[in-house]
């Protein structure tokens, strides 16, 4: 379970937000305005309790009392973030039907996933706000003997490493395997279904190491449950200081920060997507939202509708090379 976020908080966010595959797709009455009727569905693409679906939560919570409307949320996980997101692209730009966009999903799915993804990125969607940010780490358990990335490396090299991820063809996966490519370290990826049974089989010694979220990890290292190793933040990490970048210890090709936002299918009127917006900005300048995000280590996002939509063409642009330069499939 991420950092900040309590069982008690996932009990209460999904009592408040009733998860759901099986919502019923009612047509909105004649002459009721846009969100009065009916429930809002919120899909996220990856399963429930990870860091994305459980940060994302928070923040419906906070937006049902600007819209007036119940947000009702949605897990529809599986390859990478797509299915979920694919889903989404195809239903009808009405504004009940919003997606949790994540940098799997979109800007690296986008190319990773190009010839069996109907949806396009930047075309299929209207981006309404990237909500928030974090970088990566790559952490060991503390009762091993490595201390730092060089210890690392030279225990893989001595013997193959195995690193844990939320999933296949995601952020981390490419770090790890540029992280492999940078040093010559034989690294071997393991991949999970989510943040917390990567982290949890960590702390039990089932994995050697994780590259996760700051957002999923951060309470476990300020508890001592995980060492962190180095970030993939551009600079250090106000909250941990003495976490090293990669990039200062010589390794600027692992850099990276993963995101989500919110978006609806291509076509949505302009009127609901500024509500909708608005929406975000007030969630986020919650106190509620804020408080758990300085748990968490959590950044808020700051680009919203056009300017979330050119972040998002400009991360499928960069993110294209390294995918391809990677090798990487699918399968």
């Amino acid at each position: 379970m991420p950092a900040g976020f309590t069982r008690r908080t996932l009990l209460g966010a999904a009592t408040a937000l009733a998860a759901t595959s099986l919502l019923p797709r009612r047509a909105a009455a004649q002459g009721q305005p846009w969100p009065q009727a009916q429930p809002i569905r919120m899909v996220v693409p990856f399963g429930a309790g990870g860091a994305t679906d459980i940060a994302a939560r928070v923040i419906a919570q906070e937006m049902q009392a600007t819209l007036g409307q119940t947000i009702v949320m949605e897990n529809r996980a599986g390859a990478g973030s797509t299915l979920g997101t694919g889903y989404v692209a195809r239903m009808p730009a009405d504004g009940y039907t919003l997606l949790i966009t994540t940098i799997s999903g979109l800007a690296i799915g986008q190319t990773l996933y190009r010839d069996r993804i109907q949806y396009d990125a930047d075309k299929s969607f209207e981006h309404i706000a990237i909500m928030m940010g974090t970088p990566y780490l790559l952490c060991v358990a503390p009762n091993q003997p490595i201390r730092d990335v060089a210890g690392y490396v030279a225990a893989a090299k001595a013997r193959p490493m195995y690193y844990g991820t939320s999933g296949a063809g995601g952020v981390a996966h490419l770090l790890g395997m540029r992280l492999a490519a940078a040093t010559g370290a034989p690294l071997e990826h393991v991949p999970y279904r989510g943040s917390t049974q990567a982290i949890t089989d960590l702390m039990a010694g089932v994995v050697p190491s994780v590259l996760d979220s700051l957002t999923a990890t951060s309470a476990h290292i300020k508890s001592g449950a995980l060492r962190p190793l180095a970030t993939t933040a551009p600079e250090r990490s106000p909250d941990f200081p003495d976490v090293p970048t990669f990039r200062e210890l010589g390794y600027p090709q692992v850099v990276a920060d993963g995101w989500a936002g919110l978006a609806a299918p291509a076509g949505t009127p302009r009127p609901i997507l500024e509500k909708l917006a608005e929406a975000v900005r007030g969630a986020q300048a919650s106190a509620n939202v804020q408080r758990r995000f300085a748990e968490t280590s959590t950044s808020p996002g700051r680009y919203y509708l056009e300017d979330a939509q050119d972040f998002v063409r400009r991360e499928v642009a960069a993110w294209a090379p390294v995918i391809r330069a990677s090798g990487i499939t699918p399968d």
